[in-house]
This record gives structure tokens, sequence and C-alpha cells, in this order.
């Protein structure tokens, strides 16, 4: 169109600052198990989007299995002002055990199903989840064999002997472990010099003993000897939590075994992600008072706690009520001021719990109800142990990659389209230090990170930095007597003396 000889040309100029766009980051993902569930509305290992409250697709899911109970506690943590969440379901088929549920859970990357199911909400959905449970499947752990350690070698063996193992502790579900021995060869071909795992077994504890038969008909042989230790291996659920939720940028409330301080000790030391958030408490809801995962509780607390801040997930979920349960599967002692407590030592391994309140306990987290405390994430950096702050760095990536992404081969690559860009990153830090949810920040670039090469190749690099406000965990409070106050009641009684006299 070309510019008219008598008339009036407009011309748009778009070279402003950009609004924030900001991403859901309350969006709830769910993996796991309706078996009563209509196949066409859920069908199995695709996401599935739903308001918290639909009573269609509610009705859809059935009464049994982990999903329908996740979803009620999410509801019942909902706060003013709040009608439903939005979740993503995932719907697998459940097992005849756990390892064959489990098995379902995880899924396949390759046909996308189980918790890779997650990696197409996105597509399917148009939503991704960045709160993920996957409750009742997280806290089992597979004791297994982790060493065979030979220790006679026995001698005039012409076959090598059959390894079998007895004990490993009486869970019924237990399964042994398989190994075969390997004979040598020259001067050592009569005698057993290495053992071989072929499979760990699972559910194994205690003591496991090792016993060889065969080896031979030579009336002059000696069988070895060997010992084995049993390992307690991870959660294959954490195990495959973190890569998934790395690549959708998610965090997972994931429940602890719920029964001993120790137990969770020993879980604890399985799982290491800053994308996973440990919850060792379970929870007693209905009149029958039937222990159901915690998980979809504290996702429920997260979910209200980020529609108080206006979708910001900057702040921490501590100290908040949960609703909807008559107790938690277990008394967990707990002390304001007293470090050596159970649920001060589960804080203590990164840990969340569900404690009671207690009327008239003034060290008690509350005086009624019941309340979750849990601060942290299960990662190794201290510099990003609070979930909130975690949270709030994947808010800050992803609100500037859907806002930045507008500039990308729109604009030439110059002075104005720079300070544009610089601006659009300050004008949002700006707004959330506003807030309160960060502290400060800086915006810059440097030249050596972007040499004039790099220039004429459209690429340019900005500098941010921002420091996310830590929660308030800890006040130490100084007492101490105040002599001043004497001097001051003394310099009061002289006055009164000197106006009587």
């Amino acid at each position: 169109m070309a510019d008219p000889i008598f008339g009036i040309s407009i011309t748009r100029v778009d070279n402003e600052a950009r609004p924030a766009v900001a991403s859901d980051m309350s969006i709830v993902g769910i993996v796991g198990t309706a078996p009563a569930a209509n196949a066409d509305t859920f069908p199995l290992n695709t996401p599935v989007f739903m308001y918290s409250d639909d009573a269609a697709k509610l009705l859809a899911l059935g009464a049994t299995g982990t999903i329908p109970d996740a979803l009620s506690g999410i509801n019942a943590q909902l706060g003013e002002f709040a009608v439903s969440a939005k979740v993503v379901i995932i719907r697998v088929e459940e097992g005849a055990d756990y390892d064959a549920t489990a098995i379902n859970l995880i899924g396949s990357e390759a046909e996308r199903s189980g918790l890779f199911a997650l990696l197409d909400a996105g597509p399917v959905c148009g939503v991704i989840p960045r709160l993920v449970c996957v409750p009742g499947y997280t806290s089992q752990q597979r004791g297994g064999l982790s060493t065979l350690t030979l220790g006679v070698q026995g001698k005039n063996l012409t076959e090598a002997p059959t390894i079998a193992f007895s004990g490993g502790g009486d869970n019924p579900n237990r399964v042994m472990p398989t190994a075969h021995a390997v004979l040598g060869t020259g001067a050592d071909a009569d005698k057993v010099t290495s053992l071989v795992i072929d499979s760990a077994g699972s559910n194994l504890s205690g003591l496991l003993t090792v016993t060889f038969s065969g080896g031979g008909d030579d009336p002059a042989k000696e069988l070895p000897t060997a010992s084995a230790a049993i390992e307690v291996l991870a959660n294959p659920i954490c195990a495959a939590l973190p890569t998934i939720l790395n690549r959708i940028l998610a965090h997972a409330v994931v429940d602890g075994p719920a029964t001993t301080l120790q137990a969770y000790k020993d879980w604890r030391e399985t799982i290491n992600s800053e994308r996973l958030i440990p919850l060792e408490t379970a929870v007693k809801v209905g009149t029958d008072a039937v222990v159901k995962p915690g998980s979809s509780r504290v996702i429920g607390i997260a979910v209200r706690r980020d529609h108080e801040k206006n979708g910001r997930p900057f702040h921490s979920w501590a100290n908040q009520p949960v609703q909807g349960i008559v107790g938690p599967n277990r008394p967990i002692n707990f002390s304001l001021t007293d470090g050596a407590t159970e649920g001060q030592e589960i804080l203590l391994a990164n840990g969340g719990v569900i404690v009671r309140g207690e009327m008239g306990v003034e060290s008690a987290i509350a005086a009624g109800g019941f309340v979750y405390i849990g601060t942290d994430n299960a990662g190794q950096d201290d510099l990003w142990r609070f979930y909130n702050v975690t949270r709030g760095r994947d808010f800050i990536h992803l609100m500037f990659l859907r806002t930045l992404r507008f500039y990308l081969g729109k604009f030439n690559l110059t002075g104005q389209t720079i300070q544009a860009v610089l601006n659009t990153m300050n004008f949002a830090l700006r707004d959330l230090k506003a807030e309160g949810d960060i502290i400060d920040y800086k915006i810059g670039f440097t030249r050596d990170q972007n040499s004039p090469e790099e220039l004429r190749l459209g690429r340019f690099k900005v500098d941010f930095a921002a420091e996310e406000a830590p929660v308030l965990r800890y006040l130490g409070i100084r007492s101490a007597r105040y002599r001043p106050a004497l001097d001051a009641l003394l310099n009061d009684l002289l006055a009164q003396i000197d106006v009587a006299a």
C-alpha cells in the first residue's frame, strides 16, 4: 500500500516496554488411579483438563482409586472467593499390586504414558500443571540385595554351585534375589572366584542368608560361603519424578512413609531434588477415619495460598490450617520452643508435618484444628532451600519467556529494542518488589558477553539478579531486664517529693 499523494498516513509505533504476562503456577496435575472411571471421559494415559468442582466429571471418575480422594482433598482447602482448582488428570490402570501399579504410574516416555503424559498436557489441554502429586504411591521402598561378598572359595568343585537365599524379613510380598557363581581358571578352576547378582529382589529387610548347593560330584568338594547385604532402594515414583518436573518447571508434593521418624529419615535419604517437597504425615478422613495420603491436601493449601496472593507463588504454605480431615494418621510431638521433638526433627530433615493444635499450650503451633508446617524442598543447595523461592524463580523465568518472546523476529537489534527489553524486565520485577515477593533486583548487560560478532548474529545477552523473600521460620527474642526504668522511677519519686515540699 503506497502513501497517498494528498491525504493522511497513520503508522503505529510499537517500541514501548511490554506489560508482564504471568503463567498460572496453580494448575494441579494428578497422576493416579480411578478404576470405576468412564473410559470415554477419562481415557488411560491421556491428559484431561477439568475444574475440581465439575460435577459431571467428578461423577465420571467414580468413587474408587486415588484420584477422587485427591480432588476431594484439594477442594477442602480452597479459600474465600475460590470456586475450584484447575486440574489435569492422568488416569492409569490399577494393577494387581503396588509394583504393577507403579509401573503404570511411571509409564513410558516413548508412549507418553503415566507420568510422561504430563509432558503432553500443554499441547492437549492448553495448560501445564505446575503442582503435581501421585498420591498413595511415593512412600513405598524396596529393600533389595546390594552386595554379595565371597568368603571361602570352596574347592574340588567340578561345576558352579547354585546360590539360594533365605530370610530377608517377614514381608509377605518379599521377592528373593537371584545370583550365580563363577568358577576360576587354571589353578583356581575348582574354586569360586566371583559372584554375580542377577536380580536384587524386593521388599527385603533384616538378615539375608546365603547358601550353596551342587558344585559337582567330587566327594572331597567343599562349598563356598558368602555374606549378603540389603540396601533400601528409592521409591520408583520419586526417582522418576524429577526429570519430568524439570521439563515442565513443576513441583511435586510427595508422601513419605508416615509411620516413624526413622522410616521417614530412611526414605528422605533416597530423594534429592529441589522440585520434590517431602511430606511425612498422612491424614484421616470421614466418619470411619480412613487413612489417606496428605499430599493432595498440601497441594490444595498451595492453590489457596497462590489465590490469596493473586497467583504469585512467592509465599510459603506453612502454618496453614488443613481442612476436611478428622486428624493426622499419627500424633507427632511438636513444640515451637524445643528442637528435640519429633516434629522439629522431621523439619530438620526438610519434611513437612501435619500436627494437631493444642488449647492452652503456648508452644503449640495453634490453639485448635490441624496445621501444616513445612518450608523446604528436598534439594541439597541451601541457597534454594525454600519451595516458595524455587517456585518464585520459576514464575520469574516463565514470565520473561511469555513476555519477551514478543520481540523475537519482529524487531531489529538496535539500542531502542534493547532498551525496550530492559525496561520490560525492569517493570516486571519492580511490581514483584512492590508486592513484597522479591526484596530487590538488578538488570543490565556486560560488554564481554556481547561482542560485535555476537550482535551481528542477532544475539544479545541480558543479566538479571533478584532476591526472593525468604520465609520467616525462626524468630529469636532476647529477653533482658531494663535498669533505666528504675532510674526513671527514682526521678519521678524525687519530683513528687519536691512538689510536695
